[in-house]
């Protein structure tokens, strides 16, 4: 096994450790340290998939790995978060709501651009991501991490204002990824042509 499959596995490794640590209010800061966790992770996809790319190291096992700990790890922390409510009520009562439709969004995206890849791989296309796709997961990486890291000091003013720009974030993730959902399923369209 070669070292960007390594880091994946360890990515997908700390997504249990990430799960752990949010629901254990017994560590102090423990939305703190599960937001830094998070961000961790998420930074070991831009690593492994440079040093891939870079020393030729792409293979199978890391074409299949790598998108799906990148999914589990996202959709993990956007679930965990709904289970907290305080997470989104700073943007008032609607907050909550709100958000459920926006995660609803965000992971039927997901599954439809996966089942969408599935079909292309089935004939042997093979469907680079798009520069839209990058820019959607930079803004749901960041919001991830603002909304989690605020989340003890949301009785403070600096805590309400990172809280806000998380959600700021949150917001132009959602718009992001149904745009760039759309787009990459127009763009590549020909896979669905019998």
């Amino acid at each position: 096994m070669n070292l960007p499959n390594k880091i994946t596995l360890t990515r997908i490794c700390m997504i249990p450790v990430f799960a752990v640590v949010f629901f254990l209010p017994q560590i102090p800061y423990n939305y703190l340290i599960a937001a830094v966790i998070f961000l961790l992770a998420a930074l070991t996809d831009a690593l492994d998939g440079h040093i891939a790319r870079s020393r030729n190291l792409v293979t199978n096992l890391g074409k299949f790995l790598d998108p799906i700990a990148d999914k589990v790890l996202v959709s993990t922390a956007f679930i965990l978060m709904l289970t907290t409510p305080e997470v989104f009520e700073v943007a008032g009562a609607w907050g909550l709501i709100v958000a459920g439709v926006c995660i609803a969004l965000i992971l039927a995206r997901e599954l439809i651009v996966s089942g969408f890849r599935m079909v292309a791989a089935s004939r042997n296309l093979v469907l680079a991501a798009d520069k839209l796709g990058k820019i959607k997961t930079v803004f749901q990486d960041a919001a991830i991490a603002l909304l989690l890291a605020s989340m003890p000091f949301l009785d403070t003013t600096a805590g309400q204002i990172v809280n806000y720009v998380g959600g700021v974030c949150f917001l132009l993730c959602t718009v992001l990824t149904v745009w760039s959902g759309v787009n990459y399923i127009v763009k590549n369209r020909e896979v669905l042509q019998s």
